[in-house]
């Protein structure tokens, strides 16, 4: 094994579009990181100022900031603050900058991301965005916002499943790995449930009975898929090319007690 293989990792950043979105779909892997002494980080590039009927942008802007601190607090995570608004989540190399530097800042072992295929442009642009904000970890040649000096190492990164499980064009996105997250589903539903602001919003606009229980339903339909546990999260590793060695597998490394891969389906 390498040296750079024999690295025990220390630390994960979540990086989500939304406020919740991390909740959604990446809260019970990063209680499983927590309970592994992992540090944890949190970051959603966009503010959340859309996600309402009841308050104007500043007032909703406020309370998802709010909601989403007390969140990453329960997690134990360091919170980081929002770069733009909501449906303003654009490949933008200014929101790659600022996300580059909160990366080197961080310098994660793990980095966890949304799906590059969702139902929704926000989603799929945050990833697009940590994708290449993670790529330029070590390139001195490129600068972020605020400057932060590149580091040398390796990092790998993981996409969720999209929120409803499927892409874009209805199809199942299918999970390469999962982790079992029955032991922390409670811990889950708790994170899930500092998001007070979107108990309406989301029963109004997308037609949820609960977006609670839209959330363990989810997270058990997952756990079916896996053919082995009761809730569960998936997972799609990134290419490991120009962020690490092909054997450098960190998120499996660590949880290794909880990650099952997926059944070949050939």
């Amino acid at each position: 094994m390498s040296k750079e293989n024999s690295y025990t990792p220390r630390t994960a950043l979540a990086i989500g579009c939304h406020p919740d979105d991390i909740e959604f779909m990446m809260a019970g892997t990063l209680f499983l990181l927590k309970g592994q002494n992992i540090s944890l980080h949190y970051l959603n590039i966009a503010n959340g100022n859309c996600g309402t009927l009841e308050y104007n942008r500043e007032e909703i802007e406020v309370i998802r900031r709010k909601e989403a601190q007390t969140a990453a607090a329960y997690l134990g995570a360091t919170w980081y603050p929002s770069f733009t608004n909501d449906l303003e989540v654009v490949y933008d190399l200014d929101i790659v900058r600022k996300t580059a530097a909160v990366i080197r800042q961080v310098a994660p072992d793990i980095i966890l991301i949304p799906a590059l295929l969702d139902y929704m442009e926000d989603h799929m642009n945050t990833a697009r965005i940590a994708v290449t904000a993670a790529f330029t970890i070590n390139m001195p040649n490129f600068y972020t916002i605020p400057q932060v000096d590149p580091i040398r190492k390796e990092v790998a990164l993981y996409h969720a499943l999209p929120y409803g499980l499927h892409d874009g064009l209805s199809r199942k996105v299918e999970a390469q790995l999962y982790t079992d997250i029955s032991s922390v589903i409670d811990h889950k539903e708790h994170m899930l449930s500092c998001h007070v602001s979107q108990r309406n919003w989301l029963d109004d606009s997308q037609k949820l009975d609960s977006y609670v229980q839209t959330m363990r339903d989810m997270s058990q339909q997952v756990g079916n898929d896996s053919g082995h546990y009761s809730y569960a999260e998936g997972w799609i590793r990134h290419n490991p090319l120009g962020y690490s060695m092909p054997n450098y597998k960190p998120l499996e490394q660590v949880l290794h007690a909880y990650v099952l891969p997926a059944k070949p389906t050939f």
